[in-house]
């Protein structure tokens, strides 16, 4: 058991991690398994969401998510199963929502600062013999 203060509360964190972590993983292995029992869209939706929520929470990386829900496709796809394309609004939220005008900004004008003229750099000066070395002085 840990003595220090900030080990007794990383122990605390890694413990609830952990059981998180267990709990995610095991929905992604019932969701997997509840589609390859029954391959359909809704089962194959369900098992990306999983994975998908495993990415959010740092379980896995994307890539790993990204290689498994492809050989869920794969499957899915030997299986027949309709991969469902971007849902479409229904015809009555879609007139709803043309019907609304687009709210119109006010124009927000700003004042432009007037522009100086340009001066021309100066040159640097040239050494002149007091900013030349002096020889050191004999004794």
């Amino acid at each position: 058991m840990p003595i220090i203060k900030s080990a007794i509360k990383r122990m605390k964190q890694t413990a609830t991690r952990r059981e998180r972590n267990i709990g995610l993983k095991k929905d992604i292995k019932l969701a997997t398994k509840a589609f390859m029992a029954n391959p359909t869209a809704e089962t194959l939706s369900k098992a990306q969401s999983t994975y998908d929520i495993a990415v959010k929470k740092n379980l896995y990386s994307k890539q790993t998510v990204a290689r498994r829900k492809s050989a869920l496709h794969k499957y899915a796809k030997e299986a027949g199963v309709k991969l469902e394309t971007a849902k479409k609004a229904p015809a009555k939220a879609a007139a709803k929502t043309a019907e609304k005008p687009a709210a119109k900004k006010p124009a927000v004008t700003t004042a432009k600062k007037p522009v100086a003229a340009k001066t021309p750099a100066k040159k640097p000066a040239a050494k002149t013999a007091s900013t030349a070395k002096k020889a050191p002085a004999k004794k």
